[in-house]
């Protein structure tokens, strides 16, 4: 049996060369195994390279180090009665261990194994799905009968990035310092009194030494009135005899104000695969956390206060796993025909309905909805 290696246009391994020599002995004939030797080029006296060895020499020789025994695998003959084809045997299967190749904050406990969130109250809904990633970052809040007042309640939607910290801090923490800044304010210092909330649940955010941030949109009402804010880019949108309306709009690098104070503050914004992103890295502009850029993120949210009207029928609050999916009144007209004019309301069924959607079409983030009754709160 005879082997011969050759590479196209290469000139070592060209027959003139003379490097490998195929002769029989080269390669045993043993049922058993298979032995290839390759000779050591040893300069002649006048210069060239003498290649072909005797053959009793080429499987022996001292100058032949570089010696494989392969093992023959067993073959299906050809000739078999069945008329099996010509094949190797497969090889034992490798048991590979895989680490994980996801770089972060680990999950916190809370977080672990929580692909689906939902629960109900009175007059909200809420429903929160897992993405692509390996643990859920999203958190909401829900509280009504506040402080002793019936009508006050307190709603939340939490994305968060890095890891699922600061949603989880801003979750049970932002809505006890914008009550303690409320109650002490008059009702026409309500948009500073939730400024002050949110800075001051940073502020202790911060303290903590966590790492990660989140993205956040809380509604407030009190005495018949609807203070929506936002920092970042989850969305409140109210629903108006089923005309959507945008209560926030999306703090994003790409919004040309949000760009010019970033740039005043000396950081810089850039196109980085179609996402405009600070310092090349975070693709929004505000919110809770993200000490490593506190010095451009900032989490004073924007802030709108309006009178709930009976016209006004529900209210989503919606990460932007939603929103990047689904527009404002694409959303409304979903949603509202589970409440509205339903003798059994089915709000949380809207909520799952509109995270399907999102799915559907592609979105791989968190998605959380809530649907809030507005008027339970009239």
């Amino acid at each position: 049996m005879s082997c011969s290696v050759a590479v196209s246009s290469s000139p070592v391994f060209s027959p003139s060369s003379c490097l490998f020599c195929t002769k029989p002995s080269i390669l045993s004939s043993s049922p058993d195994s298979h032995t290839l030797s390759l000779s050591h080029l040893k300069p002649s006296s006048s210069g060239t390279t003498s290649c072909c060895s005797s053959p009793s020499n080429s499987t022996s020789s001292p100058s032949s180090p570089f010696r494989f025994r392969l093992s023959k695998p067993p073959v299906i003959s050809s000739t078999s009665p069945n008329g099996a084809v010509l094949k190797r045997k497969r090889p034992a299967r490798l048991d590979i261990p895989v680490s994980s190749l996801t770089f972060g904050v680990p999950p916190t406990p809370s977080a672990v194994a929580r692909d689906v969130v939902e629960a109900e109250g009175d007059g909200f809904s809420v429903y929160c799905k897992r993405g692509r990633r390996e643990y859920m970052e999203d958190r909401y809040s829900a509280a009504d009968n506040l402080r002793g007042e019936s009508k006050m309640a307190f709603f939340g939607v939490f994305d968060g990035h890095g890891g699922a910290k600061a949603a989880e801090f801003a979750a049970k923490n932002l809505e006890n310092n914008v009550l303690d800044e409320v109650i002490i304010s008059d009702e026409e210092d309500m948009k500073e009194a939730v400024k002050r909330g949110y800075l001051n649940t940073d502020s202790d955010f911060l303290k903590e030494d966590l790492n990660g941030g989140s993205c956040c949109v809380t509604a407030l009402i009190r005495n018949g009135n609807l203070v929506v804010s936002n920092a970042g880019d989850c969305r409140a949108v109210i629903s108006k005899g089923g005309v959507a309306e945008a209560l926030t709009s999306d703090h994003r690098p790409s919004r040309e104000d949000e760009k010019d104070r970033i740039e005043t503050l000396g950081g810089y914004v850039d196109l980085c695969r179609g996402v405009w992103r600070i310092q090349g890295s975070l693709g929004v502009s505000r919110g809770i956390g993200d000490r490593h850029m506190k010095q451009w993120v900032t989490a004073e949210p924007e802030t709108k206060v309006l009178r709930i009207e009976p016209e006004h029928d529900l209210l989503i609050l919606a990460s932007d796993g939603l929103w990047d999916k689904v527009s404002n009144q694409e959303a409304v007209d979903i949603a509202r025909p589970f409440i509205v004019g339903n003798k059994k309301p089915q709000p949380l069924l809207a909520c799952k309905k509109l995270v399907d959607l999102s799915v559907s079409r592609g979105s791989m983030d968190d998605t959380s909805v809530m649907l809030i009754q507005l008027k339970h709160y009239i």
